[in-house]
């Protein structure tokens, strides 16, 4: 038997739920008025603002941003959709709508055409106070204290950047060239690295082997990078 092919989903299959729940708070609700997809009014309150979309887009942002001129009431709506990757997205386009202060509704379409669609507010329009993380602050200006000089250039990715642990991995690397076991400590002073007892055992990169307790030297692959170096 053929299947017969779904219908693609198209933003007029959200509008009788997204009406239904304004109207449940008391809203007189209309559609496309102007350039607006959604209005709804109650009494002498502002206006709330509903822009309706298949998913998200710059092109639907952009259109809430405008809404704003109209009303502080804004909100975009869009299909709910399951798994991990869309819950993903929705978590960052939350926190984008909360800081451009609009609104976020989805919605649930149901497989079934008698059953009933479900709509979730995830935020209301309201300013955006973004919270200071100090231990975040603190992180980055450390790393940014130890870093000597600047290495990297803007938009290189994580695999290819020099960081301050790599550039003490380095001196204790260019340390050991030539030189058979060494005591940590001794390492650690001489090259005024605090960390360095934990660089040595850590061996993130592989350089590095125990040759006895608290003594260090160069692994083979230490060896051959040594080599190339100077």
């Amino acid at each position: 038997m053929k299947m017969r092919a779904k219908k693609p989903l198209s933003e007029i299959d959200l509008y009788a739920p997204v009406k239904a729940v304004l109207e449940a708070q008391g809203y007189t609700v209309k559609s496309e008025i102007g350039n607006v997809d959604v209005i709804a009014c109650r009494g002498d309150e502002p206006p709330v603002i509903v822009e309706l979309k298949t998913g998200f887009s710059l092109k639907l942002f952009h259109q809430v941003v405008e809404r704003l001129s109209v009303t502080d009431h804004v909100y975009m709506a869009v299909p709910y959709k399951s798994g991990r990757a869309s819950s993903k997205a929705l978590k960052h386009n939350l926190k984008l709508c909360r800081y451009l202060g609009v609104g976020l509704m989805t919605v649930r379409l149901p497989s079934n055409p008698m059953s009933k669609s479900a709509v979730q507010v995830h935020c209301d329009p309201k300013p955006y106070v973004p919270r200071k993380s100090k231990a975040k602050q603190i992180k980055l200006l450390k790393e940014f204290s130890k870093r000597e000089g600047d290495p990297n250039q803007g938009g290189m990715t994580a695999t290819t950047l020099v960081t301050a642990y790599r550039q003490d991995a380095l001196r204790c690397l260019n340390y050991l060239h030539n030189k058979d076991a060494v005591k940590a400590a001794i390492i650690a002073k001489d090259l005024e690295i605090a960390r360095t007892r934990n660089i040595l055992s850590d061996n993130y990169y592989g350089w590095f082997e125990r040759a006895s307790r608290g003594h260090y030297r160069l692994s083979e692959k230490g060896r051959e990078l040594s080599q190339k170096l100077n």
